[in-house]
């Protein structure tokens, strides 16, 4: 009675370190296979339109709403105080550190890393990643390694996209809402006192950081796809799942390093 519970423990740890050894390991090959990098522009260039170019008009709409939302909540809130006039600061400085960096990462895991997941898991099912083998061509640097550079690049530039059009759209509800009406001056003259260079540098490196996560996961959950249509399926929920939990987890931690 006692052995069964600890060794459901036991099993249980050791298949998570397994997994952090093989996520670990795929890491290391595709850093490896960096070099061959100039030889693989054109699967690049195709990642970075797919992550970055076409997510675009999503993260445009999101980033549009969650900056009037958070102004609108927050304003009305601080003129019961008489404080409105710091709206830009706090969209400012909520967007460039927290939420842009999170709510575009949780964009691109959804839209582009479960894409990512689902190409690589119907390879693998088919037996395709096995053929490339067969040719001589290392899957890691065919598949993993375009896609993580893509990832490294175009989150961050997805991140300050979102970071200016949200702080756009708090600075509209702020002066077109008749219980703030925060002219424009005021709200950029507000938004320099909250965003130094150092809040960027924050933002930008949480954004590489979880750009490197959303791929790589979603990578490696392909790779290890199997069970046909619907363990496509499976790997596809997956990849969106385990990219939100490690995104959060290292948001935190990071919060805490760079503070």
């Amino acid at each position: 009675m006692i052995a069964t519970p600890l060794e459901f423990i036991g099993n249980r740890l050791i298949y998570g370190l397994r997994i952090i050894g093989e996520v670990l390991t795929l890491l290391w090959r595709t850093i490896v296979s960096f070099r061959e990098i100039p030889r693989n522009l054109p699967a690049i260039f195709t990642q970075a339109a797919i992550i970055g170019y076409e997510t675009v008009p999503v993260a445009s709409v999101m980033a549009f709403f969650v900056g009037m939302v958070l102004a609108l909540q927050t304003g009305i809130e601080l003129a019961k105080y008489g404080t409105q006039d710091i709206i830009g600061s706090v969209v400012g400085f909520s967007m460039v550190r927290e939420l842009g960096p999170v709510m575009t990462s949780f964009l691109v895991a959804g839209r582009a890393g479960s894409a990512m997941a689902a190409e690589i898991g119907v390879m693998k099912v088919y037996e395709e990643i096995d053929a490339l083998k067969t040719l001589d061509i290392d899957p890691v640097r065919y598949l993993a390694m375009p896609r993580l550079i893509a990832g490294l690049i175009c989150v961050p530039i997805l991140t300050v996209y979102a970071d200016c059009v949200g702080i756009a759209g708090g600075a509209i509800i702020s002066h077109l809402h008749p219980r703030l009406f925060i002219s424009y001056g005021t709200y950029v003259d507000s938004l320099r006192i909250a965003l130094k260079p150092a809040e960027i540098v924050i933002g930008l490196t949480k954004s590489f950081v979880f750009g490197g996560i959303i791929s790589l996961i979603s990578c490696y959950v392909g790779f290890n796809t199997s069970g046909g249509a619907r363990g496509i399926g499976i790997s596809t929920t997956r990849s969106v799942v385990l990219s939100f939990m490690l995104i959060l987890i290292a948001d935190y931690f990071l919060t805490r390093l760079l503070m």
